[in-house]
């Protein structure tokens, strides 16, 4: 394993991804890169016309994101990039993946429901569904939160 994506959008479920991600970029030597996806537009309310769409710009608070990813990845001593989209999450997170030949994306879960994940969507349950590159979806506690964490080679990652 050479290169693991970390999608970050700040979230605590995105942090304990993080920390999996650069638990297991340590552990693997492997390169690391964050990445956060902002909207290619803004939409706003018109009055009666109903919505008027406006590029995004990418804000201070977008590239903190980043910023703050790398912060955790250089206190274990691991570098990494980062990279800041534009479009939509799923179908960017998965290109960038693709073009950048990365083997691993890992990614955390808000844990909707059945019901939320259904009218919401989910960005996990998309970039399992149409990534073909191996997806790690962060659930709980990660490894690095662990106060005794043994490598992880062997708990069926395919390594």
């Amino acid at each position: 394993m050479n290169k693991i994506l970390v999608a970050t959008d700040g979230s605590e479920s995105a942090a304990g991804a993080v920390r999996l991600g650069v638990s297991l970029a340590a552990q693997l030597d492997a390169e690391l890169i964050f990445v956060h996806v902002v909207p290619a537009v803004d939409l706003y309310p018109a009055s009666w016309y109903g919505v008027c769409a406006f590029p995004h710009d990418p804000s201070p608070d977008d590239r903190a994101l980043l910023e703050d990813a790398a912060a955790v990845a250089e206190e274990r001593g691991v570098f990494s990039t980062t990279v800041l989209l534009r479009g939509d999450t799923v179908d960017r997170i998965v290109a960038y993946a693709d073009s950048h030949d990365v083997d691993l994306i890992v990614v955390g879960s808000r844990g909707h429901g059945a019901i939320s994940s259904a009218v919401l969507g989910s960005v996990s349950q998309g970039l399992l569904r149409e990534s073909k590159r191996s997806v790690l979806v962060a659930r709980g506690v990660s490894v690095a939160d662990a106060p005794h964490a043994r490598p992880l080679a062997g708990i069926g990652l395919g390594f």
